[in-house]
């Protein structure tokens, strides 16, 4: 019975150390975003002692963008590193973005792609997006649009714009797509709503190409969609999009 009674008691401490590093990290947080970076570095350090993973990312990113202390890319990798290797999602990102750019790491297309793809699969829209770019341009992988696709379609179902643009840029070259100007002024204007402002000229050049019922029933597909992607209703591996 107390061997029972042990075991049920550790997920209500668990849970409030949780509920502890949270608000902590909280506390670092807004404090970073008024400025106030000796609070900030006392938090995600005193976090960071104590193995929280989500405090180990911010505090690279304090390290990356040199707030609040030097800017130190090594130092970024190693607290994204540790953090990615515990599952934190944005450290897996972060940490990708370094290999890209081979900041504070030696350059590795093939490791930014692992983790951009690790991340991408834990649903941030951030990674989709920038694994949809490597596909598309080839970098660090065989050129592929059917995959770039893919990626794209998944970002913009978060209402990721830069992939929603860049989904109209593909229908409008054909590319892994059939071309199609219906589309391309779609996916421009949900960009567009989104305020990506290079989907509005995108969106013009569409419009030229279509005839005014064909613009009509187009604005009509565009809002209905950016509804469902408002209300989380867009799914997509939808075959018809």
């Amino acid at each position: 019975m107390i061997k029972k009674q042990l075991v049920k008691c550790i997920p209500l401490v668990l849970v409030f150390a949780s509920t502890v590093a949270t608000a902590d990290l909280q506390k670092g947080i807004d404090a970073a975003n008024v400025g106030d970076f000796e609070t900030a570095l006392f938090e995600f350090n005193y976090l960071v002692k104590n193995n929280y993973p989500p405090a180990m990312y911010q505090l690279g990113q304090l390290y990356e963008n040199g707030t609040g202390v030097a800017r130190d890319y090594k130092k970024a990798a190693e607290l994204y590193t540790k953090a990615a290797d515990m599952d934190e999602v944005d450290a897996m990102f972060s940490l990708g973005v370094l290999y890209h750019h081979g900041d504070g790491v030696t350059k590795n297309l093939s490791k930014a792609l692992e983790l951009y793809t690790q991340a991408a699969s834990k649903g941030l829209a951030a990674a989709q997006f920038n694994l949809g770019t490597m596909y598309s341009n080839g970098v660090g992988v065989t050129q592929d649009y059917i995959n770039a696709k893919q990626w794209y379609m998944k970002a913009a179902a978060q209402n990721y714009a830069s992939a929603q643009f860049n989904l109209a840029l593909m229908y409008a070259e054909g590319q892994g797509v059939e071309k199609s100007d219906e589309m391309s002024f779609i996916w421009n204007s949900i960009a567009e709503f989104n305020g990506y402002k290079d989907a509005t000229h995108s969106r013009r050049l569409d419009e030229r190409k279509m005839s005014p019922s064909q613009v009509e029933s187009a604005t009509e597909k565009a809002n209905e969609m950016y509804q469902k992607i408002l209300d989380g209703k867009f799914y997509s591996d939808d075959r018809r999009i």
